[in-house]
Protein backbone atom coordinates (compact mmCIF):
# COMPACT_ATOMS: atom_id res chain seq x y z
CA UNK A 1 0.00 0.00 0.00
CA UNK A 2 1.17 3.46 -0.82
CA UNK A 3 1.68 5.76 2.05
CA UNK A 4 1.84 8.95 2.47
CA UNK A 5 5.39 9.59 2.56
CA UNK A 6 5.47 7.42 -0.44
CA UNK A 7 3.19 9.89 -2.32
CA UNK A 8 5.38 12.68 -1.08
CA UNK A 9 8.68 11.33 -2.61
CA UNK A 10 6.76 10.39 -5.93
CA UNK A 11 5.69 14.18 -6.59
CA UNK A 12 9.33 14.77 -5.80
CA UNK A 13 10.60 12.30 -8.65
CA UNK A 14 8.46 13.55 -11.50
CA UNK A 15 9.61 17.15 -11.24
CA UNK A 16 9.18 18.14 -14.86
CA UNK A 17 10.72 21.60 -13.88
CA UNK A 18 13.19 22.58 -11.32
CA UNK A 19 11.67 26.02 -9.25
CA UNK A 20 14.24 27.78 -10.57
CA UNK A 21 13.62 27.37 -13.85
CA UNK A 22 10.33 29.30 -13.49
CA UNK A 23 10.20 32.88 -14.37
CA UNK A 24 9.40 35.01 -11.34
CA UNK A 25 9.19 38.63 -12.20
CA UNK A 26 10.87 41.58 -10.29
CA UNK A 27 6.88 43.03 -10.02
CA UNK A 28 5.11 42.79 -6.57
CA UNK A 29 1.98 40.64 -7.05
CA UNK A 30 1.41 40.96 -3.11
CA UNK A 31 3.04 43.34 -0.06
CA UNK A 32 2.13 42.64 3.63
CA UNK A 33 3.71 45.29 6.00
CA UNK A 34 3.62 44.99 9.52
CA UNK A 35 0.36 43.47 10.04
CA UNK A 36 -1.10 42.03 12.93
CA UNK A 37 -4.61 40.50 13.75
CA UNK A 38 -6.08 39.79 16.84
CA UNK A 39 -9.36 37.69 17.87
CA UNK A 40 -10.11 39.41 21.06
CA UNK A 41 -7.47 39.50 22.94
CA UNK A 42 -5.74 36.85 21.12
CA UNK A 43 -2.94 37.53 19.01
CA UNK A 44 -2.92 35.63 16.10
CA UNK A 45 -0.74 37.24 13.67
CA UNK A 46 2.54 39.24 14.50
CA UNK A 47 4.26 41.83 12.77
CA UNK A 48 4.02 40.16 9.50
CA UNK A 49 6.17 41.65 6.49
CA UNK A 50 6.06 39.39 3.34
CA UNK A 51 6.58 40.49 -0.18
CA UNK A 52 5.52 38.18 -3.22
CA UNK A 53 6.83 38.75 -6.83
CA UNK A 54 4.52 37.88 -9.92
CA UNK A 55 5.35 34.41 -10.32
CA UNK A 56 6.74 33.15 -7.04
CA UNK A 57 4.96 30.15 -6.00
CA UNK A 58 5.27 30.36 -1.74
CA UNK A 59 4.44 27.17 0.73
CA UNK A 60 3.54 28.59 4.08
CA UNK A 61 3.74 25.52 6.72
CA UNK A 62 3.60 25.62 10.46
CA UNK A 63 1.99 23.64 13.25
CA UNK A 64 -2.03 23.92 13.77
CA UNK A 65 -2.76 27.16 15.82
CA UNK A 66 0.68 29.44 13.81
CA UNK A 67 -1.48 31.67 12.19
CA UNK A 68 -0.95 30.60 8.52
CA UNK A 69 -4.21 30.06 7.37
CA UNK A 70 -5.06 32.95 8.46
CA UNK A 71 -2.53 35.27 7.22
CA UNK A 72 -3.54 33.86 3.37
CA UNK A 73 -7.41 34.53 4.56
CA UNK A 74 -6.06 38.46 5.38
CA UNK A 75 -4.77 38.58 1.53
CA UNK A 76 -8.60 38.79 0.21
CA UNK A 77 -10.14 40.23 3.39
CA UNK A 78 -12.06 37.00 4.23
CA UNK A 79 -10.23 37.65 7.70
CA UNK A 80 -10.18 41.18 8.91
CA UNK A 81 -6.54 42.33 10.30
CA UNK A 82 -5.74 45.34 12.76
CA UNK A 83 -2.90 46.75 12.11
CA UNK A 84 -0.72 47.01 9.04
CA UNK A 85 -0.70 47.12 5.56
CA UNK A 86 -1.80 44.93 2.61
CA UNK A 87 -1.15 45.49 -0.72
CA UNK A 88 -2.22 43.24 -3.48
CA UNK A 89 -1.68 44.16 -6.91
CA UNK A 90 -1.22 48.21 -6.14
CA UNK A 91 -3.92 47.78 -4.49
CA UNK A 92 -4.17 48.86 -0.95
CA UNK A 93 -6.68 46.48 1.00
CA UNK A 94 -9.42 48.26 3.17
CA UNK A 95 -12.77 48.00 4.66
CA UNK A 96 -14.47 49.65 1.47
CA UNK A 97 -16.24 47.08 -0.46
CA UNK A 98 -15.47 47.97 -4.33
CA UNK A 99 -11.60 47.81 -2.97
CA UNK A 100 -12.11 44.44 -1.50
CA UNK A 101 -14.28 43.56 -4.86
CA UNK A 102 -11.27 44.55 -6.58
CA UNK A 103 -8.66 42.57 -4.86
CA UNK A 104 -10.62 39.67 -4.81
CA UNK A 105 -11.48 39.35 -9.03
CA UNK A 106 -7.50 39.01 -8.96
CA UNK A 107 -7.02 36.59 -5.96
CA UNK A 108 -8.36 33.04 -6.55
CA UNK A 109 -8.65 30.71 -3.63
CA UNK A 110 -9.11 27.12 -2.98
CA UNK A 111 -10.08 25.79 0.61
CA UNK A 112 -9.65 22.65 2.56
CA UNK A 113 -13.46 22.13 2.22
CA UNK A 114 -14.87 22.13 -1.45
CA UNK A 115 -17.61 24.70 -0.64
CA UNK A 116 -19.51 23.74 -4.07
CA UNK A 117 -22.96 24.32 -4.55
CA UNK A 118 -24.77 20.98 -4.19
CA UNK A 119 -27.65 21.53 -6.11
CA UNK A 120 -25.99 22.76 -9.19
CA UNK A 121 -24.05 20.96 -11.72
CA UNK A 122 -20.15 20.78 -11.93
CA UNK A 123 -20.53 23.67 -15.24
CA UNK A 124 -23.50 25.78 -13.17
CA UNK A 125 -20.80 25.87 -9.94
CA UNK A 126 -17.79 27.13 -12.63
CA UNK A 127 -20.09 29.86 -14.41
CA UNK A 128 -22.30 31.02 -11.38
CA UNK A 129 -19.47 33.78 -10.45
CA UNK A 130 -18.70 34.62 -14.10
CA UNK A 131 -22.09 35.46 -14.91
CA UNK A 132 -23.38 37.09 -11.74
CA UNK A 133 -20.47 38.98 -11.46
CA UNK A 134 -18.27 39.76 -13.95
CA UNK A 135 -21.36 39.67 -16.27
CA UNK A 136 -20.02 37.40 -19.02
CA UNK A 137 -22.59 35.70 -21.36
CA UNK A 138 -23.08 32.31 -20.33
CA UNK A 139 -22.02 30.77 -23.42
CA UNK A 140 -19.14 32.48 -23.17
CA UNK A 141 -19.00 31.41 -19.63
CA UNK A 142 -19.73 28.11 -20.30
CA UNK A 143 -16.29 27.78 -22.90
CA UNK A 144 -14.10 29.35 -20.42
CA UNK A 145 -15.42 26.66 -17.70
CA UNK A 146 -14.93 23.71 -20.41
CA UNK A 147 -11.70 25.04 -20.92
CA UNK A 148 -10.50 25.17 -17.26
CA UNK A 149 -12.36 21.81 -16.38
CA UNK A 150 -10.36 20.42 -19.54
CA UNK A 151 -7.11 21.32 -17.97
CA UNK A 152 -7.99 20.09 -14.37
CA UNK A 153 -9.06 16.45 -16.52
CA UNK A 154 -12.75 16.25 -15.62
CA UNK A 155 -14.52 17.70 -18.24
CA UNK A 156 -16.59 14.31 -18.86
CA UNK A 157 -17.76 15.53 -15.22
CA UNK A 158 -19.61 18.83 -16.36
CA UNK A 159 -23.30 17.66 -16.24
CA UNK A 160 -22.88 16.08 -12.88
CA UNK A 161 -23.12 17.21 -9.26
CA UNK A 162 -20.63 17.45 -6.68
CA UNK A 163 -22.03 14.21 -4.43
CA UNK A 164 -21.69 12.05 -7.55
CA UNK A 165 -17.90 13.05 -7.89
CA UNK A 166 -15.06 11.73 -5.51
CA UNK A 167 -13.19 14.19 -3.34
CA UNK A 168 -10.32 14.86 -5.42
CA UNK A 169 -12.60 15.39 -8.41
CA UNK A 170 -14.59 18.00 -6.53
CA UNK A 171 -11.09 19.77 -4.79
CA UNK A 172 -10.09 20.03 -9.23
CA UNK A 173 -13.58 21.71 -9.59
CA UNK A 174 -13.12 23.80 -7.09
CA UNK A 175 -9.31 25.13 -8.65
CA UNK A 176 -11.46 25.05 -12.30
CA UNK A 177 -13.80 27.44 -10.67
CA UNK A 178 -11.74 29.91 -9.48
CA UNK A 179 -9.60 29.91 -12.19
CA UNK A 180 -13.03 30.57 -13.64
CA UNK A 181 -12.60 33.69 -12.97
CA UNK A 182 -9.18 34.50 -14.50
CA UNK A 183 -7.24 35.29 -11.31
CA UNK A 184 -3.75 36.93 -11.10
CA UNK A 185 -2.79 35.37 -7.72
CA UNK A 186 -4.29 31.98 -6.17
CA UNK A 187 -4.40 30.86 -2.75
CA UNK A 188 -4.63 27.57 -1.24
CA UNK A 189 -5.59 26.76 2.29
CA UNK A 190 -5.00 22.41 2.84
CA UNK A 191 -6.19 21.75 -0.21
CA UNK A 192 -4.96 18.08 -0.01
CA UNK A 193 -5.46 17.93 4.37
CA UNK A 194 -9.53 16.60 3.25
CA UNK A 195 -8.67 13.85 1.00
CA UNK A 196 -7.98 9.77 1.53
CA UNK A 197 -4.06 9.67 0.46
CA UNK A 198 -4.85 8.12 -3.08
CA UNK A 199 -6.58 11.43 -4.12
CA UNK A 200 -4.40 13.81 -3.16
CA UNK A 201 -1.63 13.31 -6.31
CA UNK A 202 -4.10 14.11 -8.33
CA UNK A 203 -4.90 18.07 -6.76
CA UNK A 204 -0.90 17.91 -6.48
CA UNK A 205 -0.59 17.36 -10.25
CA UNK A 206 -3.00 20.34 -11.11
CA UNK A 207 -1.63 22.91 -8.88
CA UNK A 208 1.58 21.53 -10.05
CA UNK A 209 0.88 22.31 -13.85
CA UNK A 210 -0.37 25.49 -12.63
CA UNK A 211 3.29 26.59 -10.85
CA UNK A 212 4.77 25.84 -14.13
CA UNK A 213 2.24 27.80 -16.44
CA UNK A 214 3.44 31.08 -14.51
CA UNK A 215 0.73 31.47 -12.03
CA UNK A 216 1.66 33.07 -9.24
CA UNK A 217 0.73 31.44 -5.24
CA UNK A 218 0.65 30.68 -2.20
CA UNK A 219 -0.15 27.45 -0.75
CA UNK A 220 -0.51 26.29 3.16
CA UNK A 221 0.36 23.20 2.88
CA UNK A 222 1.88 20.04 4.57
CA UNK A 223 2.88 18.01 1.52
CA UNK A 224 7.01 18.61 1.60
CA UNK A 225 7.13 16.83 -1.68
CA UNK A 226 5.29 19.95 -3.35
CA UNK A 227 7.19 22.15 -1.50
CA UNK A 228 10.18 20.78 -3.26
CA UNK A 229 8.90 20.36 -6.58
CA UNK A 230 7.11 23.71 -6.88
CA UNK A 231 8.34 26.08 -4.25
CA UNK A 232 10.60 29.21 -4.69
CA UNK A 233 10.40 29.84 -1.38
CA UNK A 234 8.76 27.99 1.77
CA UNK A 235 8.18 30.55 4.77
CA UNK A 236 7.48 28.77 8.44
CA UNK A 237 5.39 29.90 10.80
CA UNK A 238 4.86 29.50 14.97
CA UNK A 239 2.82 31.49 16.69
CA UNK A 240 1.61 34.23 14.53
CA UNK A 241 4.71 35.19 13.28
CA UNK A 242 7.44 34.32 10.39
CA UNK A 243 9.89 32.02 12.39
CA UNK A 244 12.24 31.09 8.70
CA UNK A 245 12.25 31.37 4.92
CA UNK A 246 14.29 30.26 2.58
CA UNK A 247 14.52 28.65 -1.19
CA UNK A 248 13.35 24.72 -0.37
CA UNK A 249 16.59 23.16 -0.66
CA UNK A 250 18.31 25.58 1.97
CA UNK A 251 15.39 25.38 4.24
CA UNK A 252 15.13 21.38 3.91
CA UNK A 253 18.43 20.91 3.97
CA UNK A 254 20.23 23.68 6.63
CA UNK A 255 16.99 25.33 8.85
CA UNK A 256 18.34 28.01 10.72
CA UNK A 257 15.91 28.10 13.66
CA UNK A 258 16.03 25.03 16.27
CA UNK A 259 11.72 25.87 16.08
CA UNK A 260 12.00 24.47 12.23
CA UNK A 261 14.59 22.10 13.03
CA UNK A 262 11.78 20.28 15.08
CA UNK A 263 9.04 20.74 13.06
CA UNK A 264 10.86 19.32 10.22
CA UNK A 265 11.96 16.22 12.36
CA UNK A 266 8.25 15.37 13.31
CA UNK A 267 6.57 15.88 9.87
CA UNK A 268 9.80 14.47 7.66
CA UNK A 269 9.74 11.95 10.33
CA UNK A 270 6.65 10.14 9.65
Amino acid sequence: MMTHTDIQSGQAAQASAAPSAMKVSDEIAIEIENMNKWYGTFHVLRDIDLTVRRGERIVICGPSGSGKSTLIRCINALEEHQKGRITVDGTVLSSDLKNIDRIRSEVGMCFQHFNLFPHLTILENCTLAPIWVRKTPKKEAEETAMHFLRKVKIPDQANKYPGQLSGGQQQRVAIARSLCMKPRIMLFDEPTSALDPEMIKEVLDTMIELAEEGMTMLCVTHEMGFARQVANRVIFMDQGQIVEQNEPEAFFNNPKSDRTKLFLSQILGH
